[in-house]
């Protein structure tokens, strides 16, 4: 793929502390990304802060999610037609360092879709919560056995995608909580899905938004709505 043209699409949710670090480094990595910010209702300074570093900022009325935040960057990508969308989060965990790697199956034509997998080698290093933690290990279980393709990271929003991806997630996304189902949905258009070892980091500030209780309302919640979905999707090919 001769010049791509790629989007940086940055959800942001309260994340004055950590936003213009993160633009910073993506910007380090090559001056042929664009970056947009989608500034998710933020209640902070978050938008400012994003322009001042020197990014795109497309600012909703008022928070709509992870899913709703990241489905507005591919419809512009989408309607502004680019090549490739990397997703990158807000909050300073993605290590921006990985982003060749992360485009490079895509650039070669190995891949649709590739996902920075915390967990393999040789960066197998990474730590989370007891509870986290057995959310990112049953998920991959779950995505891997619905998907036939072995995801060792399906909760990671460190991604990259080709334009065939790009119209689908456009068109839909899912909504909350949205890493692990987007995996099915881009399996059920064809795509091919590549995994690539990554490291990351801690939040540089602020707090995430899945924290203890809510890791269980998250697995319960997004194993229905993958069900859900592949069961209409069953009852449409029938």
């Amino acid at each position: 793929m001769n010049n791509p043209k790629i989007l940086i699409i940055v959800p942001a949710y309260n994340e004055s502390g950590n936003i213009k670090k993160t633009i910073g480094e993506i910007k380090l990595q090559g001056s042929g990304l664009t970056i947009l910010v989608i500034n998710d209702g933020s209640r902070d300074t978050t938008a400012k802060e994003a322009k001042e570093a020197g990014a795109m900022v497309a600012s909703l009325p008022f928070n709509v999610g992870i899913g709703g935040a990241v489905q507005t960057g591919f419809k512009f990508a989408l309607k502004n037609n680019f090549d490739i969308t990397v997703q990158v989060d807000g909050d300073g965990q993605h290590n921006t360092g990985y982003l060749k790697k992360l485009l490079q199956p895509i650039l070669d034509g190995r891949a649709d879709m590739t996902i920075g997998s915390r967990f393999l080698a040789p960066y197998l290093g990474y730590r989370s919560s007891f509870v986290r933690r057995i959310g990112i290990h049953f998920f991959a279980g779950l995505i891997s056995f619905l998907a036939g393709v072995r995801i060792t990271d399906s909760t990671s929003g460190f991604r990259a995608c080709n334009r065939k991806v790009i119209k689908a997630f456009a068109g839909y996304y899912p909504y909350d909580f949205p890493e692990p189902e987007a995996v099915i949905v881009a399996k059920g258009i064809g795509a091919r899905i590549l995994e690539v070892p990554v490291q990351m980091r801690e939040r540089l500030a602020g707090a995430s938004s899945i924290r203890y209780l809510a890791t269980l309302y998250y697995m319960i919640k997004v194993t229905f709505a993958i069900l859900l979905s592949m069961l209409k999707k069953k009852r449409k090919a029938g």
